[in-house]
């Protein structure tokens, strides 16, 4: 009989989930349930690219309104980060650009794709002592969150292949000392990885 016993347990332990699966499940339900930073892409389409495609971002003029004042080109710099790794031929632009300037950039690197982006809303909650005694507002406290709108642009054609809008929220666990574009890199990574139709 209890030689019974470690068999029954491997048996039992066969079937049960890898620790890193059990990982990813337990964080994605603390995040859902608002514990640690959430995000939510939507794409308008399933298009998928090549690893080798040739992608220049570039990130608008645009500022979110709000009290928030985001690094001006941070979107572009973060999305650099995330797809980096995912697409070796990848530039940034150094700047923030209109849509014809950034238009032409790509094509004078001879990018293959525009991928241009806006941070079109941002909310820096009071995270900090010292945000609460600049602000000293009760309505103020809480998570930050952010809007990012992308378009992925085909730089011969001028062929609109993709849109998404990522929203992020921070979490009541992480929101210390945090700001909006602090959320940005893990849904952008993801992002690339959509596109590369890469599932992890």
């Amino acid at each position: 009989m209890r030689y019974l016993i470690p068999l029954w347990m491997a048996l039992a332990l066969g079937g049960c989930m890898k620790i890193s699966d059990m990982a990813d499940s337990t964080r994605y339900h603390l995040s859902d349930a608002g514990l640690l930073d959430h995000s939510e892409t939507r794409r308008a389409s399933p298009w998928r690219l090549q690893a080798d495609s040739f992608i220049y971002i570039a990130q608008g003029h645009f500022v979110p309104p709000g009290s928030a004042y985001p690094r001006p080109n941070v979107v572009a710099e973060e999305t650099f980060n995330g797809f980096v790794e995912y697409f070796p031929m990848v530039r940034r632009a150094r700047g923030p650009a209109g849509l014809e300037e950034a238009m032409g950039q790509a094509r004078a690197a001879g990018a293959h794709y525009l991928l241009y982006s806006r941070f079109a809303s941002a909310d820096d909650r009071i995270g900090t002592y010292d945000e609460w005694a600049d602000e000293e507002a009760l309505d103020r406290l809480g998570v930050d969150k952010g809007v990012i709108q992308m378009m992925l642009v085909e730089t011969n054609t001028r062929y609109l292949v993709d849109t998404a809008t990522i929203r992020s929220r921070g979490g009541f666990l992480t929101f210390y000392d945090n700001q909006p574009e602090d959320l940005l890199g893990p849904p952008l990574q993801d992002y690339a990885r959509r596109l590369l139709g890469v599932r992890e």
